[in-house]
């Protein structure tokens, strides 16, 4: 125990002593709020016009902005509104600001919540839970209608509160205006999902979608733009290969334009590097860091699926231990013996089929349809997870589903 505390003793020694290749690690952050936001100063204009009658303590239109994930949607509202903020001070209107990101479930799983959340964000404490819904919107109005004042309400992944709790939700949100004698609400919805709109009542539609923004996805030379901006801020001088940033723009550029992705890339392939002892980031570091963060990616992607699709993955992999190409009515049958292991409901080969689909969308298998000439078309199924991994996920399923 000595000897390890010794070497303990030593790394964290050498640690502080050497050179780091991060200057300011934030700045590759999500939460990192940067001086300048590239390639967005029209979308930046836009919401500056759409939310700018606040000034005069006038409503805002409600506003539902929507794009791509890592496209700069709630970083250019929270830039916005920031600066609303500022501005404001010197017209004397009062503006408050509650941000709520609905991915998160402990905020967004029930409406409740939801309501309970975004009054706490104003100040206001309500119990997690024990209070009827109306009480606490009872107390939630009170609180915004206290004084005269503009109160943005920013829900951030709308379409995964949407999917939890229905959207009544949103039909009160946006109706609370005409209960308040003091204060105005302007709603604001970001959505990764673009077609989410579609599916929403058409009386929230009307009173949501008043305002309309896209943020379409950036090309490569944005990103390496976005890139070289933050590793100026992010690493020490001479710390970065040059062609680290055109790989991670492109990587990044070829999922969908998402700067999330090309700042993760960049960050980790920064901390592989100094974890190898080495000074400067290349580009063997952006291939190390591309393996791990897909493996982060697998893992999260499979946690948050729904027990069903958790069994038919279960199954998949199982049947793909002795059979290479596998087909749906192989797979249904191994899916109803775990549901009979586990007691889980049995959902029709028909729903089934749409959960496959769903799981070859995520890119976990590969479901590819096939002619058999007179015999008609079926689907060869395989998973696309290396073996290792798969094992892991195995293991970890097995123990989840009580299998």
């Amino acid at each position: 125990m000595e000897i390890m505390t010794d070497d303990l003793d030593n790394l964290f020694e050498e640690y502080i002593a050497k050179k780091s290749i991060f200057s300011n690690k934030e700045a590759l952050l999500l939460r990192y709020f940067p001086e300048n936001i590239p390639h967005r100063s029209d979308q930046i204009k836009k919401l500056g016009m759409i939310l700018a009658p606040a000034l005069k303590n006038n409503k805002p239109s409600n506003l539902f902005i929507y794009g791509k994930t890592g496209t700069g949607k709630t970083l250019c509202t929270q830039f916005t509104i920031q600066k609303l903020l500022e501005k404001s001070k010197l017209t004397g209107a009062k503006i408050r600001y509650a941000y709520l990101n609905c991915k998160l479930k402990k905020i967004a799983d029930t409406e409740y919540r939801v309501i309970a959340s975004l009054a706490k964000e104003l100040g206001e404490q309500v119990p997690i839970t024990g209070l009827p819904t109306d009480e606490v919107y009872n107390i939630f109005i009170n609180k915004i209608d206290s004084e005269d004042q503009i109160i943005f309400l920013v829900l951030d992944e709308i379409d995964r509160l949407v999917k939890k709790n229905g959207d009544e939700i949103l039909y009160s949100l946006t109706r609370i205006n005409s209960e308040l004698k003091n204060s105005k609400i302007c709603l604001i919805g970001i959505s990764n999902d673009v077609r989410f709109i579609e599916d929403v009542d058409p009386r929230v539609k009307s009173s949501l979608g008043e305002e309309e923004l896209i943020f379409p996805p950036y090309n490569a030379l944005e990103l390496k733009d976005i890139l070289r901006e933050r590793s100026e801020v992010a690493f020490s001088e001479d710390s970065l290969d040059a062609a680290v940033l055109a790989k991670c723009a492109a990587y990044a550029a070829k999922e969908h334009g998402d700067a999330r992705r090309a700042l993760d890339l960049l960050r980790v392939a920064g901390e592989v590097a100094e974890r190898s002892n080495e000074e400067i980031v290349k580009m063997d570091h952006i291939k190390k860091a591309e393996e791990k963060i897909e493996i982060n990616r697998i893992f999260e992607l499979v946690k948050t699926l729904p027990s069903q699709s958790k069994l038919i993955l279960y199954s998949i992999f199982k049947l793909s231990e002795t059979i290479k190409k596998l087909e749906t009515g192989e797979i249904y049958e191994e899916y109803k013996n775990l549901c009979n292991i586990n007691n889980s409901a049995i959902l029709t080969q028909r729903r089934i089929s749409d959960l496959i689909s769903e799981l070859d969308m995520l890119g976990l298998i590969n479901a590819r349809l096939i002619s058999k000439g007179r015999h008609g078309r079926t689907r060869e199924i395989y998973s696309t997870i290396p073996s290792d991994l798969k094992e892991i996920l195995m293991k970890d399923l097995k123990s989840e589903l009580m299998l």
